[in-house]
């Protein structure tokens, strides 16, 4: 493969990641981010339908209650369907749904209901944080001891990066956000440190051979002798996920999308965000030593 410029175009990467976070943070704090029920409280309604259905047939059949309701199907056959609103349903009115639902398919039989209450959602999200949080700092432990600070603090960089990036593409898109994409957020995050850490391996082997160049260089020579090795092991994992998207069921779908673009987002960092951050860096202190000791 012929010797990419990859790092020495770290600008242009940075521009584009930028942007991408902007237009995400600028939607999410004008129009705010669509946080499902797990986070915001509500109803969740199980019923067994006995037969496979659409799930668009069934948003026309509940139009009336006015619920703006997720429609998930489940089970082998795909013949239970969940029904996940931010509104918190009376019994009453889950009756009402059941019955309208039984208009339609005769069989269906009501399997369960439970309740959100916001509290619970400020929990989630109290844990996802400390969990991010606790994971993002064993990381840093980790890479530091292995490697150096160096390559821990630009290791984060990209983990933030992708977060951030996940974060802006469901503020866009208008992706419900719930526990599966805590889930999703949490295996990115290990997917991307494992990619992250072989590339910093590779550069980590040519400083120490001494190979000719800065900082730029040797990240550079580093990705282009890694860069197919990223790509064929993100492109396999993108074609499962992928396959689990389009032909699982919407339960898998919901946990699928986000995984599918954080391992996008992963790969991207780790070849455009991790290693140009340890270069910069690396530059800047070389600098101030530098003018510390000329000075």
């Amino acid at each position: 493969m012929k010797n990419l410029n990859l790092v020495g175009k770290y600008k242009m990467w940075f521009a584009i990641s930028l942007a991408v976070i902007i237009a995400g943070l600028g939607i999410a704090l004008t129009s705010g981010l669509n946080m499902g029920i797990d986070f915001t409280g509500g109803t969740q309604m199980q019923i067994d339908i006995k037969e496979p259905f659409e799930t668009s047939e069934m948003r026309d059949v509940l139009k009336e209650f006015d619920m703006d309701e997720d429609i998930l199907q489940a089970g082998a056959e795909k013949t239970e369907m969940i029904i996940r609103t931010k509104v918190s349903l009376e019994n009453e009115v889950r009756i009402q749904i059941t019955e309208k639902v039984q208009g339609l398919y005769p069989n269906a039989e009501f399997r369960g209901a439970e309740q959100f209450g916001p509290s619970v959602g400020v929990e989630i999200q109290k844990k996802a944080l400390l969990a991010i949080l606790y994971a993002s700092v064993g990381m840093l432990l980790y890479i530091t001891f292995r490697f150096e600070i160096v390559y821990g603090v630009s290791a984060i960089v990209a983990l933030i990066h992708d977060i951030l990036i996940l974060l802006a593409i469901y503020a866009i898109a208008g992706i419900p956000i719930n526990s599966s994409f805590i889930a999703a957020v949490l295996t990115v995050v290990g997917y991307s440190i494992n990619d992250t850490i072989v590339v910093f391996d590779r550069v980590r082997e040519n400083v120490k051979a001494g190979v000719k160049g800065d900082y730029f260089e040797i990240a550079n020579k580093s990705l282009n002798q890694t860069i197919t090795r990223s790509l064929n092991t993100s492109i396999t994992t993108a074609l499962v996920i992928g396959c689990l998207y389009f032909l699982g069921v919407e339960a898998i779908k919901v946990f699928a999308l986000p995984l599918f673009a954080g391992v996008i987002a992963g790969t991207y960092s780790s070849i455009f965000i991790a290693s140009p951050t340890w270069a910069i860096i690396k530059t800047a202190v070389k600098k101030r030593k530098s003018a510390y000791k000329a000075g």
